[in-house]
């Protein structure tokens, strides 16, 4: 515990070095999602991304797969998630070969550098200015509004002035810091563990097709009984092939890991590159095709699946998903099952887990549920719009909300509703993103591509 002592007075001036209309914290595929959207739709926008690339968990953290992309009948990531895809696929970066016309609800296998130069590319042509290693560090805010970020790059301390604020740091970093409320993990206070994930040399991929025992945790059990691993953990998403002989592994839990905290995170890291070794012996010794394979990176980001959800004007909560909610001011529609990993290594946890993500909490094809733009909206925040994993949901829904194609849906309407917000402050609203026409929005939205079935077009003019 901190004691007064410890403590120092620091205070300085710093140059403001952009002044844009929106800026957007974190260029994770919620924050690309924004920065693109909000550029495209006619705002000067500004990106800072704390790591050496876009794209958080899918290239830097090595998350070798994107989850759905659209529920088996209609393309739920619609406009920017689809042409990321695109973009990705037609420069031989996405490893699974299959028609995600007839088949989106799988898996796409990723070949991170390529997504890594695809979101150059997006950023690049949308006309939005960015930094890597530039990360925020706190915000200056006045009763509910926020003026400027104050970020932190090797050159040292700066300010960005704007007149919208997009949170899309996966924390929710911006939102907490300019004060707005929010929740953290379950009931105990526990959040769903970390993975840092790999990537494999030297995997035979026909012979681990014809061996009927996959890439996954068919002789997981068999494993722990054995005294393999140090913790008891039966989840095991597997590995997914990312190339000729290369394998992407989405394998192990770092438990009891806080991402709001460098401290935990930094003994997560350590951790997490001891477990390699052990599902390297599992891998080897279990399964077969993987013989012969080799370790050749782990993450540079430790992949976090559970952090800050930053409370909004609603929280889509889980009986929404059981209803296949529908809402007046929905800003996209999704389909990815309740998908909470078990916060400790009990047995208990883990067969909850698993039977309300395989059977619980699923869909059939072409049912979806709604995400309200009140869940973009963080309380007692004028001019700040939340993305990505921290928006407005309990925590069950964010179990489904916060993957990868989830982000770009919600970062795509956070940056579209900004440029209006911004747009509409030189007429008096002072980029208040509550006077946002939802009409209007939802009409944008559905121009670039979004999925949006419910909303009632506007009348035509005669």
């Amino acid at each position: 515990m901190e004691r007064a002592a410890d403590r120092i007075a620091y205070a300085r001036e710093v140059p403001v070095r952009h002044e844009v209309d929106v800026f957007v914290a974190g260029g994770g595929p919620a924050g690309v999602a924004a920065a693109v959207a909000a550029a495209r739709a006619g705002a000067g926008a500004f990106c800072a991304e704390a790591g050496a690339c876009f794209g958080g968990a899918g290239t830097a953290g090595r998350v070798p797969a994107f989850m759905h992309f659209g529920d088996g009948i209609n393309f739920c990531a619609g406009g920017v998630g689809r042409e990321v895809l695109t973009r990705l696929r037609a420069a031989g970066g996405a490893a699974t070969d299959y028609d995600l016309k007839e088949d989106n609800r799988r898996s796409v296998a990723i070949k991170a550098e390529v997504l890594k130069r695809v979101y150059d590319e997006m950023l690049l042509d949308s006309g939005a200015g960015f930094a890597f290693h530039t990360t925020l560090i706190d915000v200056q805010a006045d009763r509910g509004k926020v003026a400027a970020a104050i970020c932190a790059g090797k050159s040292g301390v700066f300010a960005v002035r704007a007149k919208v604020f997009v949170d899309g740091t996966g924390d929710g970093d911006l939102s907490a810091r300019a004060g707005a409320p929010f929740e953290k993990g379950d009931d105990r206070g526990d959040l769903q563990p970390g993975t840092l994930c790999s990537l494999w040399a030297d995997v035979d991929w026909p012979a681990v097709k014809a061996s009927d025992l996959g890439a996954g945790r068919s002789r997981i059990a068999e494993a722990i009984a054995d005294g393999v691993f140090t913790y008891l953990d039966k989840h095991l998403p597997g590995m997914w092939r990312v190339g000729e002989k290369l394998g992407g592994g989405n394998i192990g839990h770092t438990f009891g890991v806080d991402g709001t905290d460098e401290r935990s995170v930094t003994q997560a890291l350590i951790r997490g590159r001891k477990l390699v070794l052990e599902y390297e012996r599992y891998y080897k010794e279990y399964l077969r095709g993987f013989e012969r394979m080799q370790l050749v990176a782990t993450g540079s980001l430790l992949g976090i699946r559970e952090t800050r959800r930053i409370l909004g004007d609603y929280v889509l909560n889980v009986e929404d998903f059981q209803s296949r909610a529908v809402f007046d001011d929905e800003i996209g529609r999704y389909c990815y099952p309740v998908d909470v990993h078990a916060s400790r290594p009990d047995p208990g946890d883990f067969e909850r887990g698993l039977k309300d993500f395989l059977e619980r909490f699923r869909y059939e094809k072409g049912e979806s549920y709604g995400i309200p733009y009140r869940c973009l909206l963080p309380r007692g925040l004028a001019n700040v719009l939340v993305a990505g994993r921290c928006v407005s949901t309990d925590r069950h829904m964010q179990g489904s909300l916060r993957v990868m194609p989830g982000c770009y849906i919600t970062g795509q309407a956070a940056g579209v509703a900004a440029a209006m917000a911004a747009s509409a402050a030189a007429g008096g609203a002072a980029g208040d993103v509550r006077a946002v026409d939802v009409k209007a929005l939802q009409a944008r939205l559905a121009e670039t591509g979004a999925y949006l079935p419910n909303r009632t077009p506007p009348p035509r003019r005669t």
